[in-house]
Parts: structure tokens; C-alpha cells; sequence
């Protein structure tokens, strides 16, 4: 019998830059450029950029790997290194953060392309986050307490909720939340109507 390490989680770095607009057609190949060179690394699932409108100084850079210690290796490789030292002058770096956490459920991996910019959707507003959680959460809460008492009623209580949060976590991580955010995909990116 062979035991297996536990597969590791998907990472999202965010970088937020800030670009002088006389140089935005630089950004653009600047961005391209690292996206082709992360595409190298092992690990590499995406890459993509976001403005929060087409006039913002504020450019959002975001790279997604298998795991962690893919994403270390981007991240001091020598290639990196020089692909940043070539933006001097261009964009400076104003926050960087990883994200591994519920994000990641309403995330989009896929590379994002020039052309699509305008029509990536932004992260849903969080009471949309909390109600899609819910939806998968309060039924599996329900389903796994019943089986629990029926089947594990002797059980010491913590034990049980051990083995219900041990069942419910990796089918509400894998299975139902990305099963339920992709049936919800229209309504949480939906952006309100201008009045």
C-alpha cells in the first residue's frame, strides 16, 4: 500500500503595477514577454492582465501555477530577474500577493489575452462569494450530519465532526463549489446596470 502526499493547491500571485501612460504600449509588450517566459516553467496553468478601466495607471499582472513550489521557482529564477530589471522606467511594482484561499473558487486560470481585456470579469462581490459557498455548504452540512448520526451516533463528538469536515472539504474544494460557481458563472460576473 503506497501512500500519496497530498496534492498540492494552485497559487495566484497578483502584482499590481503602476504605469506612467506615456509608456502603455511598452506595458503591453512587457507584459506578453513574461507571460511567454513563465509559460517555460513547470507548474505554469496561466497568466493575464487586468486594468480597472482602459484610462488607469494601475495594472494588475497575475500568474497562476500548480503549486507552490512551482511558483517559488518562477519566481527566483534568473529569467524573472531579467524580465524585471527591463521594465525599469516603465512600471513600477506596488503590491504583490498570493492567493490560495476561497479566491481561488471564483478565479479564472486561463491565460487572458490583449483582445479580451475588456471582457474579463472582475472577482464577484463577495455576498455573491458568500451565497455561492452557502449553496454547496448548508445542504453537505445537512446530508453529512445525518449520515453522522446515524452511522457514527457513538462516536465521541469531535471525532465525528472530524470525519464529516474530512469528507466535506475535499468534495466541496474539487467537486461541488467549482461544480456550482461554473452553474453560477452568469450571475455572479453579472454587472450591475448603469443608471
Amino acid at each position: 500500500m503506497s501512500e500519496h502526499a497530498p496534492s498540492p493547491v494552485p497559487v495566484t500571485v497578483s502584482v499590481t503595477r503602476h504605469v506612467d501612460p506615456a509608456h502603455e504600449d511598452q506595458m503591453v509588450a512587457w507584459l506578453r514577454a513574461g507571460s511567454e517566459l513563465a509559460e517555460r516553467f513547470d507548474g505554469f496553468l496561466g497568466s493575464g492582465w487586468v486594468r480597472t478601466s482602459p484610462t488607469s495607471g494601475e495594472w494588475h499582472m497575475l500568474f497562476r501555477f500548480a503549486s507552490d513550489a512551482d511558483l517559488d521557482v518562477w519566481m527566483s529564477s534568473r529569467q524573472r530577474r531579467w524580465w524585471l530589471d527591463s521594465a525599469q522606467g516603465i512600471a513600477d511594482e506596488t503590491r504583490l500577493e498570493r492567493r490560495t484561499g476561497i479566491e481561488g473558487w471564483f478565479d479564472d486560470p486561463s491565460r487572458v489575452d490583449l483582445e479580451d481585456l475588456r471582457s474579463v470579469p472582475v472577482a464577484p462581490p463577495r455576498w455573491k462569494q458568500m451565497v455561492s459557498i452557502f449553496i454547496v455548504f448548508f445542504p453537505l452540512s445537512v446530508v453529512t450530519n445525518e449520515i453522522g448520526v446515524h452511522y457514527l451516533a457513538d462516536v465521541w463528538l469531535p471525532l465525528r465532526v472530524l470525519a464529516t469536515v474530512c469528507v466535506m472539504t475535499p468534495l466541496m474544494t474539487y467537486v461541488l463549489l467549482p461544480w456550482v460557481t461554473r452553474l453560477l458563472g452568469p450571475w455572479l460576473h453579472r454587472q450591475p446596470r448603469s443608471r
